[in-house]
């Protein structure tokens, strides 16, 4: 992989800590909207939510524009969407706008994630894709930590609108690097072959050091006449379909535990008994470990079979949850047993961002990938309502956390039989 390759791999994980600050910081902000407004935990659980049913929406969506009008542009245009909802956010005024703003910044990160984890994968060599897409997925981590450093120095000076404001001033800046550096996907160009094909093929070729006059459609004796045609009934022909439902699967699953960790846990370290600051930093130590997982399982995946290494991070992030969980009287040890989650269940997001684009071609990629995020976001979104449900009805911590460490298990199984289907040919 050569300078330019690592350039959009860079791009990429500023545009994930941005997404993740985004985000995150419902989370961080969620006890002062909750008294601002008089919410009921399932109110605010709905409100946490919103920001997800965008991204269900965006990533299914605007994955499958990807496929279609190409990826570079839907990326931009979504990290658009998502800076305008972050300052929509900072003006609300009543709940329902923080609701709707928060829909529509949930729309562009959704949109920006099925298309740029393509991306990164596509420019990524075979061996070094695991890595990349690690670092790729770290930048959630160090966004959301970095909203919980905002969080506890503005908020108090000038209140929860401050952080959204600042996300979104953040975002303007890195919209204009998106349309600096990234370029369309290749792959995008040689089976979709738009009228700017050949010119977009040799301006990348000169950035990566290859032959740009022997960059061109002409020169690829191999492609059919016709440009295929990508559909989305593709994705349920064939073996695909059975790759389609476990992805599906363990997208659900990951997801679910993923942001049920990240959104309640702040709320219920208070719930336990610590303060709200206090549970502020266990939500930090959660975005710590986050950064250092994503980029440990790029590193373990470098060496030994990326599935493997998924299925020990699903295994060892449902006991590690359950171990958080119990040690809520400890707050050194709370904190320890927080980075050590979010280390391990952000590098199952990674594992799966890692997964998913190699086990489909490049025509149905972004619609394939769209689609298990889509599904990870039903899980993401119905995660924050079922623990705000659930903790109206009474469950304690230990039987929330301990549901949600089950259903990690269940992922691991649904990618122990994914590891029997071949990858796509042409990944």
């Amino acid at each position: 992989m050569g300078f330019y390759q690592w350039a959009i791999v860079a791009c990429a994980v500023i545009l994930n800590a941005n997404d993740g600050y985004d985000v995150a910081a419902m989370s961080f902000v969620s006890v002062h909207v909750e008294e601002e407004f008089a919410l009921s935990g399932s109110e605010l659980g709905t409100v946490i939510s919103a920001t997800l049913i965008g991204m269900a929406i965006g990533a299914f969506a605007i994955g499958r524009l990807a496929d279609i009008v190409g990826r570079r542009w839907t990326v931009i245009g979504s990290a658009v969407v998502s800076t305008v909802g972050m300052f929509l956010a900072a003006s609300s005024t009543d709940v329902l706008q923080l609701g709707i703003w928060r829909v529509l910044t949930g729309l562009g990160v959704g949109g920006i994630l099925a298309s740029i984890t393509v991306l990164t994968s596509e420019f990524s060599s075979r061996r070094w894709r695991g890595m990349a897409i690690g670092l790729y997925t770290a930048g959630y981590g160090v966004g959301a930590f970095l909203g919980g450093i905002a969080a506890n120095s503005l908020e108090a000076s000038y209140g929860w609108r401050s952080i959204f404001l600042v996300g979104a001033s953040a975002s303007v800046l890195v919209v204009i690097a998106l349309i600096v550096v990234v370029p369309e996907s290749v792959q995008f160009l040689v089976t979709r072959r738009p009228a700017y094909a050949d010119r977009e093929l040799r301006r990348i070729a000169r950035r990566v050091g290859f032959d740009p006059e022997r960059s061109s459609l002409a020169h690829m004796t191999d492609l059919p006449a016709e440009a295929p045609k990508s559909r989305l009934a593709d994705l349920f022909r064939g073996r695909l379909l059975l790759i389609t439902l476990l992805l599906w699967l363990a997208f659900f699953t990951v997801m679910f535990g993923f942001y049920f960790v990240n959104s309640w846990t702040p709320r219920l370290m208070v719930e336990a008994g610590m303060t709200a600051e206090q549970g502020v930093v266990i939500g930090m130590a959660l975005a710590i470990g986050g950064a250092v997982g994503s980029v440990l399982y790029g590193a373990v995946a470098v060496r030994f079979n990326q599935e493997s290494v998924l299925i020990a991070f699903l295994l060892l992030s449902a006991a590690t949850i359950v171990a958080l969980v119990v040690s809520t009287p400890f707050l050194a040890l709370a904190f320890v047993l927080g980075v050590a989650t979010g280390m391990l269940v952000n590098g199952c997001v990674a594992g799966l961002y890692s997964v998913a684009p190699a086990r489909y071609g490049a025509l149905t990629r972004a619609t394939g990938v769209g689609s298990a995020l889509a599904v990870g976001r039903i899980g993401a979104i119905f995660a924050p309502i079922a623990g705000g449900a659930l903790l109206d009805l009474g469950w304690t911590n230990v039987a929330l956390y301990s549901s949600t460490a089950v259903l990690l298990v269940l992922g691991a199984v649904a990618v122990t039989v994914l590891r029997r289907v071949p990858e796509a040919a042409d990944a």
